[in-house]
């Protein structure tokens, strides 16, 4: 076997059992600098009709975890139907969950919304989340990409610089699995691949 057909191998092995790893179960240490430039560089390597680059990337360290978590307390203190002093904390905490957190956000180019709509450069917002992801487990961390109710919250929007109608794709957490995540159940090809002709 050639060292290029097992380099190949580990590639496929490594795409086909990747696993987010809940964000609860993160810890330090985080990728450093140079690897968080790295993980962003393989992200933005995505299918980008056009060369729209209609995403952006804000990267949350502790300080800002902990001014975002204190929104999250406040809001989810004052508009949840039950807010125990439990999940209010929860919520307090959730942003500093990681070592990491990146939020990313849709920033369609509208200039270019004529020839490439909205849904095609949404998706290709999708794939430079899934690439970090990706990139992330590679380098040696894990992470996990969530969109709960914050990435839709208008407060949450502003406090992190961005207009009302600003989609987020979500927020994705980094960091050091506390222990290897179990495998869970997935839909099977057979379920949603058929053949046209």
């Amino acid at each position: 076997m050639s060292d290029q057909t097992s380099s190949n191998e580990n590639i496929i092995e490594f795409l086909r059992t990747r696993r987010s790893v809940v964000a609860a179960n993160l810890s330090d240490p985080g990728p450093t600098d140079d690897e968080l430039n790295t993980i962003i560089d393989i992200g933005l390597r995505v299918p980008d009709h056009g060369r729209c680059g209609p995403w952006r990337i804000q990267i949350i360290k502790k300080e800002g975890q902990s001014r975002l978590g204190e929104l999250y307390k406040k809001l989810f203190a004052e508009e949840d139907e039950n807010p125990t002093a439990e999940r209010i904390d929860y919520w307090r905490l959730r942003p500093q969950s990681a070592p990491i957190l990146l939020a990313i956000t849709c920033y369609p180019n509208e200039e270019k919304l004529a020839k490439i709509p909205l849904w095609e450069q949404t998706l290709s917002g999708g794939a430079l989340c899934q690439n970090i992801l990706n990139a992330s487990h590679a380098i040696g961390y894990s992470a996990q990409w969530l969109s709960e109710w914050p990435s839709y919250h208008k407060e949450v929007k502003k406090l992190l610089g961005h207009a009302e109608n600003i989609e987020l794709y979500g927020f994705i957490f980094i960091g050091t699995a506390i222990e290897r995540p179990k495998e869970r159940k997935r839909v099977k090809a057979e379920e949603i691949v058929s053949n046209w002709s």
